[in-house]
């Protein structure tokens, strides 16, 4: 599986080590920036991320700034995008389950890198539910 990666200066951090982690358990990465804690704009970032979900070259994508509100505001915007704000492995899991999130956004304010790691390994490891009445849901606001 292909996972997009983005962040902004405030969580360029914590995007290098899930990027370590992400790549030791196997999976093929694509870093589309920041490239330095130097202040920049996250809304550049969530839409980088958000064209490679688009056109199908990412399965998945996690955008991460200091609060993870600004990329799944930003990201949330485009078509096809489903981004959600998570910190703890149970909202990981239903947003997959029941939602079929196809953007992990976190705040490496808020969250510090080992709970990050679990729930990243949460939202990647749990498949779409494919319950009628979530595809319904999903299909009234897609």
């Amino acid at each position: 599986m292909k996972i997009v990666i983005g962040s902004d200066h405030g969580g360029y951090e914590l995007k290098l080590e899930i990027i370590k982690h992400l790549t030791e358990r196997g999976f093929e990465v694509k870093d589309i920036g920041c490239d330095s804690p130097a202040s920049c704009d996250y809304p550049i970032y969530a839409k980088a991320a958000v064209k490679e979900i688009q056109s199908g070259d990412a399965e998945l994508g996690i955008l991460i700034c200091g609060t993870g509100i600004g990329m799944s505001m930003a990201a949330n915007k485009e078509d096809g995008i489903r981004a959600a704000l998570c910190h703890d492995v149970f909202s990981a899991k239903a947003t997959r389950e029941h939602n079929d999130a196809n953007i992990l956004c976190m705040g490496a304010r808020v969250i510090g890198p080992g709970l990050a790691e679990l729930v990243v390994d949460t939202f990647l490891d749990t498949p779409f539910s494919n319950d009628e009445r979530h595809v319904r849901r999903i299909s009234l606001y897609s």
